[in-house]
């Protein structure tokens, strides 16, 4: 089927498509709400293929880029739990250490489209570093409906703390500087948030459409953030005003932007939720606040 917009879907299907990635129905219950939304004789199934990422299609730099240096490292996971794998990517031909950027994936794992976030970040000037969540569990299995099964099965405090690995394992690398931002996208963008609140010593923090801190947690946070969310967004977008509150009230410094008729995961080009001119103008800005914060 050919790859469609957003805008060729109704709003209706959007929400039962999040609403069945994040885990809150199955693909059944999908295929059986969906049936009575589809038109013009597709299938509810066709309908949720149409849906699924097409990472060919999404690619923007190669894998052998020769202005990239990429490949996949072993981070030793906190207290003897095993080793987290990551994908490492800095500038081809770096003469010294530059700043770096811990990508965080949504709830599917170390995809392609994650690792080409990370060689994106690399041709940015940064040192890039993408760990995998389902590492404890055999890594990103290469289907992502196993994988969101998978990683439902991850132990939530284990998560936090292989990230902040991941975060001290590049800060330590000899191509970096010491300076670390992080970016991540839905459950990465609410990890962001997390490591803003357990590290005094994150650089920046770029959340796109990510859950929000417990407002208590709030008073940790002294990075400098910058959160990305899709106007439709509705399950995300409810824990915004308490958390603009707590932010205000902490003094923390950050920018919030709302993309006029987005959706969740504008920014992925590998779906049809992506935006152009949304994820364009994140991306500037995520580039132009990493420039600011980390040198």
């Amino acid at each position: 089927m050919k790859r469609r917009r957003a805008a060729d879907y109704s709003p209706a299907v959007l929400k039962l498509f999040d609403q069945f990635v994040h885990g809150d129905i199955s693909r059944r219950e999908f295929l059986d709400r969906a049936a009575s939304l589809a038109v013009g004789g597709i299938t509810a199934a066709a309908l949720l293929e149409s849906l699924v990422p097409d990472f060919a299609a999404g690619q923007r730099v190669a894998e052998d880029d020769q202005r990239i240096d990429a490949r996949h490292v072993e981070l030793e996971s906190p207290q003897g739990a095993g080793t987290i794998r990551g994908y490492f990517v800095t500038p081809a031909n770096q003469t010294g250490p530059r700043p770096g950027v811990v990508v965080i994936h949504e709830n599917r794992g170390l995809n392609p489209h994650i690792e080409d976030i990370a060689r994106r970040v690399a041709l940015e000037g940064f040192v890039a570093l993408a760990p995998d969540a389902l590492t404890p569990l055999g890594g990103y299995p290469g289907d992502e409906d196993r994988a969101r099964e998978l990683f439902a099965q991850l132990d939530r405090e284990r998560l936090v703390e292989d990230f902040i690995a991941a975060f001290e394992w590049l800060q330590g690398a000899q191509a970096c500087n010491g300076r670390v931002g992080a970016v991540g996208f839905c459950f990465g963008g609410g990890m962001v948030n997390q490591l803003a609140v357990r590290r005094p010593d994150l650089a920046a923090g770029v959340a796109f459409y990510g859950g929000q801190a417990p407002v208590e947690q709030v008073p940790a946070i002294r990075a400098p953030l910058l959160l990305h969310y899709a106007e439709t967004d509705e399950r995300i977008n409810a824990g915004w005003p308490a958390y603009q509150a707590a932010l205000d009230d902490a003094g923390v410094e950050y920018e919030a932007y709302f993309y006029p008729g987005t959706n969740h995961g504008f920014n992925n080009d590998t779906t049809p939720r992506f935006d152009e001119e949304a994820a364009a103008l994140a991306w500037q800005r995520t580039i132009d606040f990493f420039e600011r914060h980390l040198g």
